[in-house]
């Protein structure tokens, strides 16, 4: 928020579930006086039943800055989803098409046999993308065994071409905290999403549980409450511990590009002035 507001531009959002519009308090969407000092783009526009993917998001955000570089330098893409950032910097990769008897046969596979072993197998097939998928989302973890076993490839080794060239240049930033004080704002930011209101948003969206939308941090957690299989302690103690689980995840993912510079988000000059200097040094070279 502050950088936008410093620049004047707004907000491109990356975040694969704020994108949903029923999904508000779990996915600590901006709030609305949050959207209404900065423009939010990709924040509560689609219905959890339309598809959407990474490849959808690259086409629409490039479509996109087209039209605000026309009127500032600056563009601002924020938020956690790696495979959506990933896509709009360096290009979504081509993964083969799954053919129809593979696609059966794997989610006859999931259904027989379960998530665990499936898991088991990508961590034999492919470790590198094993250590980096959400294991607890039976979608990225088929579509992987999918690949492995339709090509007799890693997955991972589709995923390595070579990045795609922009017409713009792209300062990566990450904002990082002490692993303490990153817990205790995590396990209290949990705390206050239920006093906002999540077992009643998770409970309205009960009969559409099935959803692969709906397999998120937050939800899932919830929903197994609802049916009986924790206490509601037990949930919210799940659900603290899956976002600390998803947030060394996504801290595993962006330590390994050399491209980014890290921050604590207390920085706010800091990482202003960096991107100022960024800029120049970018005319310099192309002068």
């Amino acid at each position: 928020m502050n950088i936008a507001q410093h620049f004047g531009i707004p907000i491109i959002n990356a975040d694969s579930r704020q994108i949903y519009k029923e999904l508000k308090i779990g996915t600590a969407r901006p709030s609305e006086e949050q959207l209404r000092q900065v423009r939010h783009y990709f924040v509560g526009t689609l219905s959890l039943d339309d598809y959407y993917s990474a490849s959808l998001f690259e086409q629409q955000v490039l479509q996109l800055l087209d039209q605000l570089f026309q009127t500032s330098d600056y563009a601002l893409l924020s938020g956690g989803s790696m495979m959506y950032i990933d896509a709009v910097c360096d290009g979504i990769d081509d993964i083969p098409t799954i053919d129809d008897e593979t696609r059966r046969r794997m989610k006859q596979r999931l259904a027989d046999e379960g998530l665990e072993t499936l898991c088991e197998e990508l961590r034999r097939l492919d470790p590198e993308y094993y250590e980096i998928v959400d294991r607890q989302n039976p979608r990225r973890v088929v579509h992987a065994l999918e690949i492995c076993t339709m090509t007799g490839k890693t997955y991972t080794s589709f995923r390595r071409r070579e990045r795609r060239e922009r017409p713009f240049a792209i300062v990566k930033i990450a904002l990082n905290r002490p692993r303490e004080e990153l817990y205790e704002r995590i396990n209290s930011r949990v705390d206050q999403m239920m006093g906002e209101g999540l077992l009643e948003e998770v409970r309205s969206l009960y009969p559409r549980k099935e959803l692969n939308a709906l397999n998120t941090v937050g939800y899932k957690e919830l929903f197994d409450y609802i049916d009986g299989r924790w206490t509601l302690e037990e949930a919210v103690e799940r659900i603290k511990g899956n976002t600390r689980r998803y947030a060394r995840k996504q801290l595993t993912w962006y330590k390994k590009d050399d491209r980014i510079r890290w921050f604590h988000p207390n920085d706010k000059e800091t990482i202003i002035d960096y991107i100022t200097h960024y800029e120049t040094e970018v005319k310099t070279d192309h002068q």
